[in-house]
């Protein structure tokens, strides 16, 4: 199948436009003394408290970081690895930043180009029929910056000819990064879907490469081209 992609303006205008800051909470605080919290403490954005992720205890390579990338695709595209778990936003000269992700587990992949249509800060969740079929205690929905919203902090939509009903979101779970959990959508840290929503302005080209082994590249080649 042929995808329609549309044109991608990007630059630190789109960034400066869609920039929004997190504030510490007035009562911030650790979640719990143990070293291994996946929690740190709480931030207030866009007037929503939520738990920060403590990333003194996820594995590095799960953390934002610019890395070497090689690509035919310009710069501004979304690039997701199923395989390895990364999402890189391909930047210019050959380099990109990198965002360890969530993915979806057998039988629930997507994989394929679209765009990012739809941007929402604090997505309200409402579980698709089936969703609701596989697991009948879900709620009909959830409202957005609610503490149980599994979408958390930002979503961003794919389209392609109409929605994908696939989407970029935060995660309540710091641990399902790195792993094959979702139904099929992209999970983020919440603080890194934030970051990636202020650098993507609507119309962003997005591409998911197949989870299978042979047909996606090296972790090395991935990153250094």
């Amino acid at each position: 199948m042929e995808f329609k992609r549309r044109e991608l303006i990007f630059g630190a205008a789109a960034v400066v436009a869609g920039a929004t800051s997190i504030l510490p909470a007035s009562a911030q605080k650790a979640t719990t003394g143990k070293k291994t919290s996946w929690f740190a403490g709480t931030a207030v954005d866009n007037g929503v408290t939520f738990k920060t992720t403590n990333f003194a205890v996820i594995d590095k390579r799960w953390h934002k970081q610019m890395v070497k990338y090689k690509s035919s695709e310009p710069a501004g595209t979304v690039v997701v690895d199923t395989r390895h778990h990364f999402l890189y936003l391909i930047m210019e000269n050959g380099t990109a930043i990198r965002y360890g992700v969530g993915v979806g587990r057998d039988g629930f992949q997507w994989f394929g180009r679209a765009n990012i249509d739809r941007k929402a800060l604090w997505p309200k969740w409402t579980p698709p029929p089936e969703m609701r079929k596989r697991n009948p205690d879900l709620p009909e929905y959830v409202a957005g910056g609610a503490p149980d919203n599994p979408l958390s902090a930002r979503a961003l939509y794919l389209f392609n000819n109409g929605d994908t009903g696939y989407r970029l979101h935060g995660t309540l779970e710091p641990g399902s990064i790195g792993r094959d959990v979702s139904s099929g959508c992209i999970r983020m840290f919440p603080e890194h879907v934030i970051d990636l929503y202020q650098r993507c302005p609507m119309g962003t080209a997005v591409q998911v490469l197949p989870h299978i082994a042979d047909r996606a590249p090296p972790a090395d080649a991935a990153q250094n081209g």
